[in-house]
Formats: C-alpha cells, structure tokens, sequence
C-alpha cells in the first residue's frame, strides 16, 4: 500500500463529492494506493479554509497555481469551472502529475484539443469524470450491448433532462451566461458519452437548439441569457444505428432525468437514472406468453456493486459512482497507463458538442 498526495481544485458540489470519493475509496476496493487529502482550492482562503476543515484536507488555498505546483500533490483533481480546465490541466501536466477533470473537459473545441496535446505529449494519466456511465446498470447494459445480448443496436434514443431552470420566474443565475454554461455545455455531455459508450462514434448528425427564457429577472431588471436552455439531434452511427439525443434544463418534473432506450434486433433495453438501480430488459426469444420488459433489480452480480453492499436490490448512490472513478484513476496510476475515459474520449464528446451547434447555426447535417 503506497499514499498518494491529492489536490482538489474546486470546494463546491463536484470538490465534495470527488473529496469524499478520495477518503473513502481506499475503504470500498482496498486500492493498492491510498489518497491522502492534501490541498484543496476554493474562490478565497477562507472558503478554502473552511472545505479543508470539513473535508480534512491538510491544508487549504484561494490560489490553484499554489496547489497544483505543491511538491506534496502527486495527482490534482479538477472539479471547478469547465472555463478553468484548461490552464490547471497543463500546468499540472508539465509538471509531470497525472489530472483527473471533471466534464465536460474544456470550455471549448479548442481547450479539449490543447489539453489532449498536453495530456499526450507529458505522456501523464489522464481521466474524464461521466460518472452517470459507471452505475452497476449502466455498466451491465454496456456488456450486454457488446456482447450481442440484443442483437445488432438500429436505435438509439437519450436523454438528459433536468428541471432547475424550468421557473421563467428564477433569478439570473451564472448558468445563463456564456455558451459553455448552456445545456449543451453543461448536460449534454454526459448523454454524449453515454452514446458513443453503449452504441459507438457518431458519424454525422443534425441538430436544433433554443433558448426558451431570453430574459432572467436580476436587481437591475432582466438580463438577457447569453446560452441555450434545450437542445437535441438526430444522428447516425458509425455501425449504422439511428439515434436521437435530447437536453433540457427547463423540462418540468424531471431531476435527473438521464435515461436512454436502446433497440436491437434480438430485444431492447430502458434505464433510467432517476431509478439508478434498475435496468429494464425485453428479449425476443423468451417464450412468446412472456415477453416483456423485466425489470433488473442491480446486485454483487453486477458490475462494481459487491464493494459497496452484499444484498442485492439494496442499490447504490450517486456518490458511489464518484467513488468508482476514484478508483479507476488510482489504478490508472498504478498502472501508469490511462483508463477509459482518457481526455481524448472527453474530446470526442467535444467534437459532437461543436458539430451540433455548427448544425444549428447552419440549418444542414453535419459529419463528424
């Protein structure tokens, strides 16, 4: 057993749960290295001051220069801003320190482009945080895709909607503001990745996104919203497969609605996140009087679920999928070679992002 020093960027929502991933992962898979929290970055000292009190790190900073170039951080966690990514990952990679950041992984094509440059010429580990993917169902659905369970895939459909943007009433927010921070910058990367790892790449597709609240209320009257609340395409796949992908973060009722349906020729597949523990099976050979969807309720049989609880039907939790890539990243580490999904699997999520709004500015399909 081998500690690893670990640096956070980020004390929020995503700097907490990659936080208390780091504390517990070592507990949950008995990992040959061991995180030791080391430094974790916030907005300011204080805010740092408080994250490390809560989470307990060793000490905390307001400025990510000072923790990336610690000499006690072996590996830095990027959990803040997608428009920050790209400066801490190459920093951190000329400094020979394997990153892992959270999606999606640049604010741009061009961030994504640069930080798999720098990913691959520092020949440094590297990891995407799609945590959504890594649910024991989800990981059951990928096995039985690939191995043919349901016969060849012709369609794809997915999702990811969520509602916190649904009040046209809710005031102006960071998230309205700047096209990295829209839904297409902010949701639609997870069912992206979801896509191309359940079905495969996209080879071209077509798309229409629309802001439905142009205003948001704010002190000085309604500010004007500079990125998009929905978005969706058609597409195909390289293997042929035809898809529909849709975001929103204005769809009333739903909160984590990431769900996708997959149709094949020997039977399909439902799951839904907002029911994370189970995955929904229809098989065309079962005898003909019970055909139908089976619900499957997750369990040690399935992917990743044995470490955390030996009943089946018990489920897992969002924070456990935080912890499963926790461990991949550490096996990464140790292994010295990077594991699925590298930066440069983040940037084909990029690439599909920057061809759909290309698509919708242009009113045409476009191939990937």
């Amino acid at each position: 057993m081998r500690e690893i020093g670990i640096g956070v960027v980020g004390g929020g929502y995503m700097g907490k749960a990659h936080s208390v991933a780091m504390a517990a992962v070592g507990a949950v898979f008995d990992t040959a290295f061991r995180p030791r929290l080391e430094v974790i970055c916030a907005t300011s000292d204080d805010s740092a001051e408080r994250y490390r009190r809560a989470y307990g790190f060793a000490r905390g900073t307001g400025d990510w220069r000072s923790l990336v170039t610690n000499p006690k951080v072996e590996a830095v966690v990027i959990a803040s801003p997608q428009e920050t990514h790209r400066a801490i990952a190459e920093l951190a990679f000329s400094l020979g320190k394997p990153v892992f950041c959270e999606k999606p992984l640049g604010a741009s094509l061009d961030d994504s482009l640069a930080m798999v440059a720098a990913a691959e010429s520092s020949g440094c580990v590297n990891m995407v945080g799609f945590n959504y993917i890594r649910t024991p169902a989800s990981q059951y659905a990928r096995a039985l895709v690939a191995n043919g369970e349901i016969g060849r895939v012709t369609w794809f459909r997915g999702e990811h909607t969520e509602d916190f943007g649904a009040d046209p009433d809710a005031p102006a927010h960071w998230r309205n503001f700047g096209q990295s921070n829209g839904t297409m910058g902010d949701l639609s990367p997870h069912m992206i990745n979801a896509a191309l790892a359940l079905i495969g790449p996209i080879s071209r597709l077509s798309a229409d996104i629309d802001t439905v609240f142009k205003t948001r209320p704010s002190p000085d009257g309604p500010k004007a919203v500079t990125n998009d609340d929905i978005g969706q395409f058609m597409c195909r796949f390289a293997n042929g497969a035809m898809g529909h992908l849709s975001f929103s973060r204005v769809s009333t009722g739903r909160k984590m609605g990431y769900a996708y349906e997959i149709t094949g020729t020997k039977g399909a597949i439902r799951f839904d996140q907002e029911d994370q523990n189970s995955l929904w099976l229809y098989k065309t050979d079962d005898p003909a009087g019970q055909r139908g969807f089976r619900r499957i309720l997750t369990g040690p049989d399935h992917p990743d679920y044995l470490p955390f609880c030996q009943g089946p039907g018990h489920g897992t939790g969002y924070q456990d999928q935080i912890i499963i890539e926790a461990r991949d990243f550490l096996l990464s580490i140790q292994k010295g070679t990077s594991l699925w999904p590298t930066f440069r699997d983040g940037l084909e999520v990029s690439r599909v992002i920057a061809a759909a709004h290309a698509s919708h500015a242009s009113g045409h399909w476009v191939d990937l």
